[in-house]
């Protein structure tokens, strides 16, 4: 099969409904050829829209698209040289496999010897081929999966477009066909655009994944990079499962060592009342966020902890990251979810009723008990306050929170 060059770009893209109501803003994206990306946050954040948009079924308000070299703002969807999976396969219930996967083709008037060359061979690829003369009706939701996806393969397109394709299988499926999808792009290296509210699906899935939110791109990346450098508290939230925990609170010196103090916030201000937990910050700690530490004492700053860095025994006999102890957190359990070898605990501090740590499973413990967890203080990331707070990264100026002192 052949495949055309085709690098797919959004330049300042918007789209406003009537009525005000804007669901993408500003978006600027270059998908490289050959590239997988896939957008990727909660429902109502822009990303169908944007992928509607590239395949001309939405019209932009403003901005530039290209596919290739061209620009398809006024291109119809049929001469845009793109092909779209959609979540609910779009299948032709009245034609067997073959037909549906031949539909296109007859319709631009290949030959017919090709139009059987080509679908036998895509057929071939995606494990169908003893289908072709089923109708859809007969065959598992996998299956149509298969053929919808092989409908788009005989187009030979210079991209693809994955509107939400898993999310009518069940999970085991899912799993499976994602494991397909990756495959195939990985034989087939066509520029494709894949949509999701899956994070998981994202992350196996893209070679960068893009977060959106509220019509506007949060980060682009690899998935590692998004995973282990989020650039705000809503990526690091929205990206790991289970969700990054998230701990109010002001960085003081306590004994001569700066350290994350738990404090509580309520209406906008931020108070540290007694009971809560402190984490020492290592060098490598403070080098992370520059000299804002020494310019802004007991200023409101908001510590993340992935759940996989909370854990019932010291990290490394106790000691992690040049020396430092790691934090213990006293904790009351309310949840313990089995997981074979894993488990996740729900847990609350004195200050925090919403803490999730994902550990080696160990009896004993019951809802209700008291425990000590220690977390991995070489893993913390810090962020400004606010559901979208910028990763303290690097040296920042960040909006003054008022700190009341509990007495």
């Amino acid at each position: 099969m052949y495949w055309g060059m085709a690098r797919v770009q959004l330049e300042n893209v918007s789209k406003t409904y009537p009525g005000g109501v804007r669901a993408v803003d500003g978006v600027s994206l270059e998908i490289a050829d050959r590239e997988f990306v896939v957008l990727v946050g909660p429902s109502g954040c822009g990303k169908t829209t944007i992928l509607r948009m590239v395949a001309g079924l939405e019209e932009i308000t403003s901005g530039t698209i290209r596919i290739g070299e061209r620009v398809v703002n006024d291109v119809p969807p049929k001469d845009r040289d793109i092909a779209m999976v959609f979540q609910n396969y779009a299948l032709y219930p009245h034609m067997t496999v073959f037909q549906n996967m031949a539909f296109g083709l007859k319709l631009r008037g290949v030959p017919g010897a090709q139009i059987r060359e080509r679908v036998a061979a895509t057929a071939r690829l995606l494990e169908i081929d003893h289908l072709l003369e089923r109708r859809p009706k007969e065959l598992s939701g996998g299956q149509r999966q298969r053929v919808a996806v092989g409908r788009a393969i005989v187009r030979e397109p210079s991209a693809f477009l994955f509107d939400e394709p898993l999310s009518n299988l069940d999970a085991r499926l899912r799993v499976a066909t994602r494991a397909e999808i990756k495959r195939l792009h990985q034989r087939l290296r066509t520029t494709t655009l894949h949509v999701t509210h899956d994070q998981e699906e994202a992350m196996t899935l893209g070679d960068r994944i893009v977060v959106m939110r509220d019509g506007r791109i949060q980060q682009a990346d690899t998935p590692l990079e998004t995973y282990h450098h989020p650039a705000n508290r809503f990526v690091a939230g929205f990206i790991g499962t289970p969700p990054m925990n998230f701990f109010d609170g002001a960085i003081r010196v306590l004994g001569g060592q700066p350290a994350f103090v738990e404090g509580k916030l309520a209406e906008g201000r931020l108070t540290l009342p007694p009971g809560g937990f402190s984490l020492p910050l290592s060098p490598l700690l403070v080098n992370k966020i520059g000299g804002w530490i020494e310019r802004h004492p007991d200023q409101h700053v908001v510590l993340g902890l992935r759940p996989q860095h909370l854990q019932l025994r010291p990290f490394g006999a106790g000691v992690v990251d040049g020396g430092v102890l790691a934090a213990r957190i006293e904790v009351t359990v309310n949840v313990i979810e089995p997981l074979g070898g894993e488990m996740d605990l729900y847990m609350a501090t004195a200050l925090n009723d919403a803490v999730v740590g994902r550990m080696k499973a160990e009896s004993g413990l019951t809802a209700g008990c008291a425990a000590t967890v220690f977390a991995d203080a070489s893993e913390a990331q810090f962020f400004e306050p606010g559901e979208a707070g910028m990763r303290l990264s690097v040296e920042k100026n960040i909006v003054k929170t008022e700190l009341t002192h509990a007495q």
